[in-house]
């Protein structure tokens, strides 16, 4: 039995969409769901009233995405990785800097259960501070903030409704610290 395929096509009458950013060049994973008909029955007829679809934030990630091949041996695709270093404030170390993580690497007794790929890790350049916050505190919005936007606003401005959950409205409540994003 291909697994693969049970998670790909384990969600019917419903198609994953990418809603794209304004500001920056992003893409927010969200799951359109097409409901079916209300049916009223008048005089003795039935009568189907259409729905529109309903959308939702797919947190599936590429595991769904049908013109996305998954390697879980490579582990999943680095999303924010651009958005990090298209700020111009980070570095990529040399090495893994922990002596944990050192120590890890180097014991052969884990590399059955090994990542592939491993990527080193980025850190802030001399001078500067790469939190969420920071920015936020700066005024500063960045690709997090738009994304953020995006997937709480599940459609509402193409359905016509109104909302106040903006990359603006993100970036005021971080700096205001009654907001974070996780990246885990």
């Amino acid at each position: 039995m291909d697994t693969k395929k049970i998670i790909k096509d384990s969600y019917p009458s419903s198609e994953k969409i990418y809603i794209p950013g304004k500001l920056f060049p992003i893409q927010v994973g969200m799951r359109k769901i097409n409901l079916t008909d209300t049916v009223t029955v008048e005089n003795g007829k039935r009568i189907h009233t259409p729905n529109a679809p309903v959308y939702v934030y797919d947190t599936s990630g590429p595991y769904t995405d049908p013109d996305i091949t998954v390697d879980i041996d490579k582990g999943l695709p680095r999303l924010r990785e651009s958005w990090i270093t298209a700020r111009g404030d980070v570095e990529r170390q040399d090495d893994i800097t922990s002596e944990y993580g050192r120590a890890r690497r180097d014991d052969p007794s884990l590399d059955p259960i090994r990542f592939k790929n491993t990527s080193l890790p980025y850190k802030a350049k001399p001078g500067h501070a790469i939190t969420q916050m920071y920015y936020a505190r700066q005024g500063i919005v960045t690709a997090e903030m738009e994304y953020v936007a995006i997937r709480e606003n599940l459609q509402n401005e193409q359905l016509g409704i109104k909302s106040h959950i903006t990359p603006e409205f993100v970036r005021q409540e971080i700096a205001a610290g009654r907001a974070i994003i996780p990246a885990n």
